[in-house]
């Protein structure tokens, strides 16, 4: 299992089309994926998930990705993020 820390840099934060575009990204991967914030986490394969949240610009929110290809997956969705979401 494998984390790393990521400030949301978007005006909109993981709302709505940043957040349909990150876990499109993350159904990519086989592995687990988790979004954790305080001590919430939410599966990152699910919209519902990533939505309730309430992630906004300037938070950092931690992903946690476990399995076959976790390195990768954390890389990916780092520079989706890192982007601000011009996938």
């Amino acid at each position: 299992m494998k984390t790393r820390e990521v400030v949301i840099t978007n005006s909109s934060g993981l709302h709505a089309r940043p957040a349909t575009f990150f876990i499109q990204k993350a159904n990519c991967y086989k592995s687990s994926i988790w979004v954790e914030k305080d001590d919430r986490r939410v599966n990152a394969k699910s919209l519902l998930g990533v939505l309730s949240m309430g992630v906004a610009k300037g938070m950092t929110v931690t992903l946690i990705a476990d399995g076959q290809d976790e390195d990768v997956a954390l890389q990916g969705l780092s520079e989706l993020v890192e982007s601000g979401f011009a996938d």
